[in-house]
């Protein structure tokens, strides 16, 4: 990326050793917790009464670092919100909040818990991560006063944070972690000025950290990978789920091959809004992923990791679709909508075929074969190449292969939770515009695929075997982070004076100059 933006971060690095890792292998755990809601979130309450629902669920994580710790865990990693819940305003989050210090003052609250005012959620956490000698991530929120000398400062005279802390095995805070990409509803908390880049290093690598909607960001998750080469990341969410491209699961997964690091989510359980999918991913296969509908209990995974980055090669996304011609098929093209996003179609009416359809600048290649072709389940190949608005704007290319909901080719891009079809092999490639692009698959009853599946250095995406369950989803989700910046600056130009159009015009005319610069 360009150096005035890296410039302006807030890089954060908190190093804990000042030697290469000397551990080959580590063992992480994840745990998705089934958080207990405080009865309202509407109407303030007492601090004691904050505390108590928070030490209700500190008791329920508690259990699940304890366990981690006795099976050899270096690390465990918990959910966002997990100590808590969400849906609160600013005035009823507050009693829930505690003052949590830059890392660098070189403190274990378990030793002195009094240090930095009354803080007794800091304190557990540090014992616990000191009593069972394990590091501790757990989200939970910080507040920092401000007054009118700061022009930013809100009415209220304070700044809150939806905030990631680290604990080592010895109960030292080492890391904290503002969330800079909010999303929707999280109105009771501020965004910090600038995107925190945090980073901790341990004997067994480098770690960086982000919460939840942050991955589908450059800033800070792409910046912690290529310009500060942590080895993985631990990830904090309350992930609800869509399909068919961003399940938990799924799309965490990509992002792991993708970026070519270790990734640990910790998801909420909550199957009433759509909250399950917690994972252990290494850049090559998932090592350890659960996805529950079905009961209300949390679930701690556990798994071995090599410590240090994966380099996985360079990967030229458009090399193999931009070298071979468009299949014919003589199919008709048609509209449908995923997640709200117009993708163009093309339906997979043969056992076996060739398929390509296009999107703008994007045109995506389909091999494949079924091993068989059932009457009740349509099939169909989709590229989309545009802004997506729903929840957050962002831009994307993405080819599909996916099961349609119904033979009506309407329900094409529709929520799909089983499939009967199985396949014998396929092969999806693009001509994508960018280097970020997470290959997903998807099968039958959200279920991944570990080691059945590669991506080659000329950017397919293809079976090493037959997929072990019908298929849901096959898919190249790419993101043009550049062209979110484009497409805003466009946008407030648009909104200040009509006559910028042409500024518009000449910055589209000169796009393929823009993002050489970027990338």
């Amino acid at each position: 990326m360009i150096t005035p933006r890296l410039l302006a971060y807030v890089a954060i690095s908190v190093s804990c050793v000042l030697k290469v890792s000397s551990l080959d292998t580590f063992i992480a755990a994840v745990y998705e917790h089934a958080v207990i809601l405080p009865n309202t979130t509407l109407i303030p309450v007492s601090r004691e009464e904050a505390l108590a629902l928070m030490n209700r669920n500190l008791d329920l994580l508690e259990g699940a670092i304890t366990s981690a710790a006795k099976q050899g865990a270096h690390i465990i990693v918990t959910p966002e919100d997990g100590i808590y819940g969400w849906n609160f305003n600013r005035e009823t989050i507050y009693p829930y909040l505690e003052d949590i210090p830059d890392p660098r003052v070189n403190w274990i609250p378990c030793n002195y818990p009094n240090r930095f005012g009354h803080t007794p959620v800091q304190e557990r956490l540090s014992c616990l991560a000191k009593h069972n000698s394990i590091y501790i991530v757990a989200n939970i929120g910080d507040k920092k006063p401000c007054n009118a000398s700061d022009p930013q400062c809100p009415p209220d005279g304070r700044y809150q944070y939806n905030t990631d802390v680290v604990f080592d095995s010895q109960g030292k805070l080492v890391a904290r972690y503002h969330k800079y990409n909010l999303f929707m509803g999280e109105d009771q908390f501020n965004v910090p000025k600038k995107p925190e880049v945090v980073t901790f290093d341990t004997i067994f690598g480098r770690f960086g950290i982000f919460t939840c909607f942050d991955i589908l960001f450059h800033d800070p998750a792409v910046t912690l990978v290529k310009d500060f080469h942590v080895d993985t990341i631990v990830f904090p969410t309350a992930w609800m789920n869509v399909l068919p491209h961003l399940s938990a699961i799924e799309f965490h997964s990509a992002w792991a091959v993708g970026m070519g690091v270790n990734f640990l989510a910790a998801n909420i359980h909550h199957p009433h809004k759509r909250m399950t999918g917690s994972g252990i991913y290494a850049p090559d296969s998932p090592r350890a992923f659960h996805y529950d509908m079905k009961t209300k209990e949390g679930k701690l995974l556990i798994s071995r990791l090599n410590s240090s980055s994966y380099d996985p090669g360079v990967v030229n996304w458009a090399s193999y679709a931009s070298s071979i011609k468009a299949f014919s098929t003589g199919n008709q093209e048609f509209k449908s909508t995923a997640f709200f996003d117009e993708f163009t179609f093309l339906e997979l009416t043969r056992v076996t075929g060739n398929y390509t359809v296009c999107q703008k600048e994007l045109c995506c290649h389909l091999s494949y074969k079924m091993s068989e072709k059932k009457p009740d389940e349509v099939y169909a190949l989709g590229a989309f190449d545009g802004l997506h608005i729903a929840e957050g704007s962002y831009y994307l290319q993405i080819c599909t292969l996916l099961k349609c909901k119904t033979p009506n080719l309407r329900t094409c891009g529709d929520a799909v939770e089983s499939a009967s079809t199985r396949f014998e092999m396929f092969s999806l490639s693009g001509t994508f515009g960018t280097q970020y692009v997470f290959p997903e698959v998807l099968l039958s009853d959200s279920q991944l695929a570990p080691g059945e599946f590669q991506v080659s250095s000329d950017g397919r995406l293809f079976s090493v075997k037959p997929p072990s369950g019908p298929v849901l989803t096959v898919t190249l989700f790419g993101r043009l982070y550049e062209k979110d910046w484009i497409l805003k600056a466009s946008s407030d130009l648009r909104a200040q004076a009509p006559g910028v159009m042409l500024v518009v015009i000449a910055l589209s005319e000169l796009w393929p100059t823009v993002t050489q610069q970027w990338l």
